[in-house]
């Protein structure tokens, strides 16, 4: 027989699976025995599988106190690579299992822009995209998207994301907006009129609040309290717009989940400034942007913010 030359492919180089599952395990709870319960299994083998995992890599991965464990600084690193990898696998598994025909793509994005920016387009999105099922996931709480929690993603922030690729989509900015039957005109008379407050998640990185605005307009604030004493406040956005929309007051909103209202005249930008809290993303897993109805979904949103 004649030889044919191919390739050959390196093995592996990797500690046992089940060695790796048992330290995540416990790394995570930083518990042999919550970790034991995890994986079915007796502390005592945790305890072993780690310990192996150990003298393989020649280092240690826990602090072993009186009661509890505590990750080494090795033991930190490796932690935070298996979680990645581990969530990356389970994601590609759990893609696997669903239904070779399913075109139904996920996407995650906050309430507020769900509600003014993505449904008025629903329409559109079905002739652009007849094959896909798009499902809207509506949550100020972010999902993982490596894990699989959703397909893609519509968020805001820096873009910088661990284990993400991300594409900016459009800066977005906040003004003071109002129904024109306030007649409110200039930013002295401001005082005169309710404030709309909306609460801002934790993590974002410049929210659009009233005293910023007031130290970005230069206009002296009133006090906090009497700031929020004498206004409306609102956990959700999109119930600060109606607000302002119905008359009840003066509201820092969006100019591009208002655009249509701001065209249509319902709302008013009696003056600014306009408060710059950085852009919109779309975000999927790494490896998932050319999967091909993802990359329907990303392509059409991408063309919409463009305004194509």
């Amino acid at each position: 027989m004649e030889e044919t030359s191919s390739p050959v492919r390196p093995s592996r180089r990797l500690p046992p699976l089940l060695a790796l599952r048992a330290f995540e395990a416990a790394a995570a709870h930083l518990s042999f025995q919550r970790a034991a319960l995890e994986l079915s299994v007796t502390p005592s083998a945790i305890s072993h599988q780690v310990r192996a995992l150990e003298d393989t890599l020649g280092q240690p991965l826990f602090v072993r106190l009186t009661r509890q464990l505590a990750l080494t600084p090795a033991g930190k690193r490796l932690f935070d690579d298996l979680r990645m990898g581990f969530n990356v696998l389970e994601a590609g598994i759990a893609r696997l299992r669903r239904p070779a025909a399913s075109q139904a793509v996920t996407l995650s994005t906050n309430t507020a822009f769900a509600a003014r920016w993505v449904l008025p387009r629903m329409e559109a999105f079905r002739k652009a995209c007849p094959t896909v099922e798009l499902r809207l996931h509506a949550s100020d709480t972010l999902v993982d998207l490596a894990r699989g929690d959703a397909d893609i993603a519509v968020r805001s922030g820096s873009g910088q994301w661990p284990g993400l690729v991300s594409r900016e989509l459009m800066p977005e900015r906040y003004a003071p907006l109002c129904s024109p039957m306030l007649k409110l005109k200039r930013a002295a008379d401001l005082p005169k009129h309710r404030l709309i407050h909306c609460d801002w998640q934790p993590q974002a990185l410049a929210p659009a609040v009233w005293p910023r605005w007031f130290r970005e307009a230069g206009i002296a604030a009133p006090r906090a309290r009497a700031m929020k004493a004498a206004g409306l406040s609102f956990s959700d956005e999109t119930h600060a717009t109606l607000a302002a929309l119905a008359g009840h007051g003066v509201a820092l909103l969006s100019l591009t989940l208002c655009a249509e209202e701001l065209r249509s005249g319902a709302l008013v930008q009696p003056f600014g400034p306009a408060l710059d809290t950085g852009s919109y993303f779309l975000a999927t897993a790494n490896g998932r942007e050319n999967e091909p109805a993802v990359r329907s979904v990303w392509d059409w949103i991408a063309s919409q913010a463009a305004g194509v």
